[in-house]
């Protein structure tokens, strides 16, 4: 009886020591014991710790409220980590980051600083409470967030006096006091005793709840560099030096200056004032002596501006710039050098418009706004490289995310003080442009599966009326465009139209045979309604619509299917003689005109209605309207991506590179001349590298075509004249009839073009006449 006693006793004291243990290798969120969670805190996160043999690999989950950076044994080795919340109205993103790289054996030291903005935007949803969760565990080492880290709020913090960023920003204005800092805490020397970290909670609690892994990579660091030139203008007390980049970018900017104690260094860009409201800017108080110093928030523009104390030297001045890691893939070279100009500033633009998500512009707002993501989504695919797929992925899952109980759709989002719904621009999100042409260029079945059941859910919500058409959804912003002489019934219903083409779509790819042909049915019947109603003999125009005919309406009509042929040169003299559409509507209209046959008017009008901002030598960006400032819309932003939706008409149709089945198992190559002598694309899509080039003259074609291997090509060739194609010197098409070679196939004429499959490889074809 004795000894089961002592056994029994062991056993509960060995189970207690298990589950202390367990406990404390639990991660938790914590913070530091004196934070409040007040707007634009700053806590420094730290842990020593031992390791006695260094792992291959360490994954560390680490998610913030709302960013962080992140030393290892006096490296920093992430630059501005976290994902702006939130994946839905409660959760939160999670980084993951392998540790095992930075490691050694022995001593190690890892510091976390964490920039809490604790304020409300269009673009982040504040959990309310400053915090860190940790969470790297290997069979040889754990390492979690608890009560053994020590915390602090960091003291040289603080929020500058005088104006504030906009409502729609949830950053505030950076201020840093060097008396008060904590010189080189983060390091693996310093042994200053901090207060342990106060812990809140465990995984999956209140307010940050499930942890959602980063879809998107971390952020592209380009590292520290020269500005190009750096002008300075004395002032009475202060000197403002004017730093110029070489194009816009996001920056954190970089000084080293022997200054006095006391002295105020502020630091804005040119775009402080960009498209409207003030955004960020930057203050410093310098201590005695030489310092230095580097703003972790980001900015943009062409320019940044120091304005410094006259007494004080400036030593050296730099910004480092990051942006979403990706690559300009994508390049186009025409004989005109407008196109050219066109699409470098188109991909510039769209660069500057990517971080945590899809922006309208990265100044005024830093928002998701839908119909600003369908048109910069689509330029991703021919600009940039596949990473940035990621980021439309996303976009699509917030979006269903943020869905409300009733159905309803509503951009930006994330958001914590914005749900206006935007009729138009939720159906382009879900439709044959946003959701369908993601999966088409991807392949990624499963974020369609995934999705579809909201895509529905908000095409139910629409009602129709008794002729068959949909009722405008009298939401409290009824936006149809920037811009005048808006026919919105029959821009809405348009749009509806264009969501049906790309559920039905969806439906067929998942194989859900049912829903595929009852919305095939509702398509023709809509088409069907629509024309009945819309279109009197001449143009589109709502029964009860009074304004001037509307160009956009009629360029929605055609890209979508609802108009026929024969309607075609009334459609035509519309676009002849109206240019309501802004910038975003543009993309649409000029890719009417291709369909319509009318490539090179469509190229005509394009250089014309964005000749100012694409020769502006002072902007790399394009507007957002056709000026800026008060020439411009919504407050006039001179870097606004919708405006690059021309980048994909040029190479979808110029160029007439387009997926056929999705992911590129096969696609298509079908050039259209549009006036242009010479044309030369490279892009990179999901299966490889894609060049195409053609060279036109009277008498002969030379198309150049490389084919990345595991997917098919399909090359058109107009007929025209055409008597003989050659390819790689073998003769592939005669007037008399085909003469296939080993590698390509010959399909034959149809609707007046000729037409060959080809496998991966390169392929030179000529055809003369």
């Amino acid at each position: 009886m004795k000894y089961r006693l002592t056994f029994c006793i062991l056993l509960l004291l060995f189970v207690a020591g298990s589950m202390s243990l367990i406990m404390a290798q639990t991660p938790q969120w914590i913070t530091a014991s004196e934070s409040q969670s007040e707007t634009n805190t700053w806590l420094g996160f730290k842990k020593d710790f031992v390791v006695s043999s260094v792992p291959q690999v360490l994954k560390a989950r680490i998610a913030v409220d709302s960013k962080y950076w992140l030393w290892l044994n006096d490296k920093l080795i992430v630059f501005e980590g976290g994902v702006k919340r939130g994946p839905d109205r409660n959760d939160t993103y999670f980084d993951s980051i392998d540790l095992a790289p930075y490691l050694k054996q022995g001593d190690n030291t890892i510091a976390v600083l964490v920039w809490y903005f604790g304020k409300q935007g269009f673009s982040h949803n504040p959990s309310g409470q400053a915090a860190l969760f940790f969470d790297a565990e290997s069979p040889e080492l754990s390492l979690v967030s608890d009560e053994t880290w020590t915390a602090f709020v960091h003291p040289a913090y603080y929020t500058p006096l005088g104006e504030k960023p906009n409502f729609r920003l949830p950053e505030s204005n950076i201020g840093f006091d060097a008396n008060k800092d904590i010189e080189e805490w983060f390091l693996l020397k310093d042994k200053r005793t901090f207060q342990p970290a106060k812990v809140l909670g465990t995984e999956g609690c209140a307010p940050w709840n499930r942890l959602h892994p980063r879809i998107i990579p971390l952020w592209k660091d380009y590292g520290y560099a020269d500005y190009r030139s750096v002008i300075r203008r004395q002032g009475s007390k202060c000197d403002t030096l004017i730093c110029e980049l070489p194009y816009n970018a996001q920056i954190t900017p970089y000084f080293k200056v022997n200054a006095h104690k006391g002295d105020i260094i502020s630091i804005k860009t040119d775009h402080y004032y960009g498209g409207g409201p003030a955004n960020v800017r930057a203050e410093y108080i310098a201590k005695d002596g030489i310092q230095e110093y580097e703003s972790f928030g980001w900015m943009n523009g062409h320019k940044v501006i120091y304005i410094v104390p006259q007494r004080a030297e400036i030593i050296e001045l730099k910004y480092r710039e990051t942006s979403y890691n990706t690559d300009f893939a994508g390049s186009f070279k025409c004989n005109d050098e407008f196109f050219n100009r066109f699409w470098e500033k188109a991909r510039r633009t769209l660069l500057v418009t990517m971080r945590d998500t899809y922006m309208d512009c990265p100044d005024r707002e830093r928002s998701q706004w839908w119909g600003d993501a369908v048109n910069e989504s689509g330029e991703t695919f021919y600009a940039l490289c596949p990473q940035s797929h990621l980021l439309t992925k996303k976009g699509m899952y917030e979006l269903i995310g943020w869905q409300q109980e009733d159905g309803t759709l509503y951009s930006p989002i994330p958001s914590s003080n914005w749900n206006k719904e935007l009729p138009g621009q939720m159906l382009a999100s879900i439709g044959y442009y946003g959701f369908w042409n993601y999966y088409l260029h991807t392949g990624d079945l499963q974020t369609i599966k995934n999705l579809y059941g909201g895509v529905n859910k908000y095409l139910n919500i629409w009602e129709k009326n008794p002729d068959g058409t949909v009722k405008v959804r009298q939401t409290a912003w009824v936006w149809g465009d920037w811009g005048t002489n808006i026919d919105k019934e029959a821009l809405f219903n348009a749009w509806y139209y264009i969501a049906l083409k790309g559920a039905q779509k969806m439906a067929v790819a998942l194989g859900y045979e049912k829903d595929g042909t009852s919305l095939s049915n509702q398509m023709a019947e809509f088409k069907q309604a629509y024309n009945e109603k819309f279109w009197n003999g001449k143009v589109y125009r709502s029964p009860s619509y009074t304004e001037d005919t509307d160009d956009r309406v009629h360029a929605l009509a055609v890209v979508s299917g609802l108009a026929d042929s024969k309607q075609f040169p009334s459609i035509f003299k519309v676009f002849q003689t109206k240019e309501y559409a802004s910038p975003y509507m543009e993309k649409y209209v000029t890719e009417a005109l291709f369909l319509m046959g009318k490539g090179e008017y469509g190229l005509q009008r394009m250089k014309k209605r964005f000749k100012e901002m694409v020769e502006d030598p002072q902007c790399s960006t394009l507007y957002e309207g056709w000026g800026i400032g008060e020439n411009g819309y919504g407050g006039g932003s001179s870097n606004h991506a919708w405006s690059g939706g021309g980048l994909t008409v040029l190479a979808q149709y110029v160029c007439g590179v387009l997926p056929i089945e999705s992911g590129y198992s096969k696609f298509m190559v079908k050039p259209i001349f549009a006036g242009l002598n010479n044309v030369a694309l490279t892009m990179e899509c999901v299966k490889g590298k894609i060049k195409v080039s053609w060279e036109k003259n009277k008498q002969n074609l030379v198309l150049k075509i490389s084919v990345p291997l595991n997917t098919q090509g399909l090359i058109v060739v107009p007929k025209n004249k055409i008597k003989l194609i050659t390819c790689n010197g073998k003769d592939v098409w005669t007037k008399y009839g085909v003469s296939n070679a080993s590698e390509i196939r010959c399909l034959g004429v149809h609707d007046e073009n000729i037409e060959f499959l080809v496998n991966g490889g390169d392929y030179l074809f000529n055809c003369s006449e």
